[in-house]
């Protein structure tokens, strides 16, 4: 480990040089690659430079104790080195950590799908309060959400949005969020006061680039037609909405939502392609062993993460155990103990991987 946190400190310093070299600093594109590369390695660096002056101190500590001190001076430099070793074990938890390979998609924007499921009318209901909620956290950490496709059902329900988040490290925050979610609770519609359960699903889909997936031209079919709008003065007299299908795998992606058949195409593009990607990440995981995946569960849509209960004004996630008694604040977007909780199971599921 010492070897490789030495070639890591040298190269960080090669590319401190390089960022001021005025030859280098012209070169826009240049610049940018090699600032990005420094900051994924600035937290590493500084755990290593810790982690090298506790060996400094503690070898300094150790020299002091064979040198025989007096009793008090040899009471003190036990506890110090006691400290020492402590906060050396610390740090080399952190490096080991900070060291094993990234998520290549982490630093990605996400492409949303949230999909009413069983509960009729109360889990479109449901959907939109998901979406809402993950529009309020994007919010919080000044991200970007844009809505590419939705199919509501009045009174306030959605049938299934997909939705783009565009923000630092997007995919990293939300990409454990996969699953079903279930919710309890009296509907309005409810006389009797009976509690209903009802789920909707969401999926996190890295978005990907045109670099990251090969789609050749002649495997789509691009269908135009008359955007759906939301009735009244809304519907579009031109054809502008769009769906793309990969004629290979079946895959279909449709955006109506811009006035622009041109934006549409795009964001549809931008959608399929995620898909595409996802499908080749599970291909991926799914040639892994079970006892070998690092990630926190399957991503399946089928899978239990979280119920809602508005009774007991809790939510709990079912893989970490995370549980929070203010429901409201929860759907206002305040997902940080969730998503922190699960980022922690999934660097130490990792962590226990990369050592058997």
């Amino acid at each position: 480990m010492i070897d490789k946190l030495a070639t890591i400190e040298q190269r960080y310093e090669e590319i401190e040089g390089l960022l001021a070299d005025p030859e280098v600093s012209a070169e826009y594109t240049r610049v940018e690659a090699l600032a990005k590369e420094l900051a994924s390695l600035k937290n590493l660096v500084s755990l290593s430079r810790e982690y090298r002056k506790v060996r400094e101190d503690l070898e300094g500590v150790k020299s002091l104790l064979r040198d025989g001190p007096d009793q008090e001076m040899e009471a003190m430099a036990r506890e110090e080195l006691s400290q020492l070793e402590g906060q050396k074990e610390l740090v080399e938890s952190k490096l080991k950590m900070a060291l094993l390979p990234r998520d290549p998609n982490d630093q990605k924007n996400v492409i949303m799908e949230i999909r009413a499921g069983t509960g009729g009318d109360e889990a479109g209901l449901f959907a939109a309060d998901l979406f809402r909620m993950y529009s309020r956290y994007a919010q919080r950490r000044g991200w970007k959400t844009e809505v590419i496709d939705a199919n509501e059902t009045g009174l306030g329900a959605i049938k299934e949005i997909v939705f783009q988040v565009k923000g630092d490290g997007a995919y990293s925050q939300l990409k454990h969020e996969s699953g079903a979610h279930r919710v309890q609770r009296v509907p309005v519609t409810e006389s009797s006061g009976r509690i209903h359960t009802s789920a909707a699903t969401v999926a996190v889909l890295p978005e990907a680039e045109e670099v990251d997936i090969d789609i050749k031209a002649e495997d789509l079919q691009i269908d135009i037609f008359h955007s759906s709008g939301h009735g009244g003065q809304n519907v579009q007299k031109v054809a502008t909405a769009v769906r793309i299908t990969h004629i290979p795998t079946g895959t279909a992606a449709v955006c109506q939502d811009e006035r622009s058949q041109f934006k549409n195409k795009e964001k549809a593009m931008s959608v399929l392609r995620s898909r595409l990607l996802a499908s080749e990440i599970q291909r991926q995981h799914d040639e892994v062993s079970e006892s070998r995946r690092s990630q926190v569960g399957t991503g399946d849509r089928s899978e239990r993460v979280r119920t809602y209960n508005y009774p007991q004004s809790r939510v709990t996630d079912h893989r970490t155990g995370v549980t929070s008694h203010n429901l409201e604040v929860v759907l206002e977007g305040d997902l940080d103990q969730f998503v922190y909780g699960l980022i922690q199971l999934e660097q130490t599921n990792r962590l226990e991987e990369a050592i058997t």
